[in-house]
């Protein structure tokens, strides 16, 4: 059975850094796409960034796009959001998803086709 846990989540300055992981397990197939989501207070959840698992290609959405960073390490069966130059906006529960191959880049559009979720760690950015 495949799951997802999410670490690294914390509190950091404005135009700090943090570096959160999703560790997978139960992974019987390369041919998956993990995103990262987030949900801010009274807020929608949104898509930031997902990669495919087979070829680590990166996706990302225009609100993080040049200061994340999503990484996969198929040895470890993990993958890292380098979250760079942090605002408050970026403040929420950061959430990473398990779904079909296909979906690594419709992030967004496809939300409910992700299928496995993990509990979510909590980011703020605050001074």
């Amino acid at each position: 059975q495949l799951q997802l846990v999410e670490s690294g989540g914390g509190l950091v300055q404005p135009g700090g850094s943090l570096r959160l992981s999703c560790a997978v397990s139960g992974l019987t197939s390369e041919y998956i796409a993990i995103g990262w989501f987030r949900q801010a207070p009274g807020k929608e959840r949104e898509g930031v960034a997902g990669i495919s698992w087979s070829d680590g290609s990166p996706y990302y959405t225009d609100s993080v796009q040049g200061r994340f960073t999503i990484s996969r390490d198929s040895a470890k069966g993990t993958v890292h959001l380098q979250m760079n130059n942090l605002n408050p906006e970026d403040t929420g529960v950061y959430y990473c998803a398990a779904g079909p191959w296909w979906i690594a880049g419709t992030l967004n559009i496809h939300q409910t086709t992700f299928a496995t979720w993990g509990q979510g760690t909590q980011v703020t950015v605050s001074s």
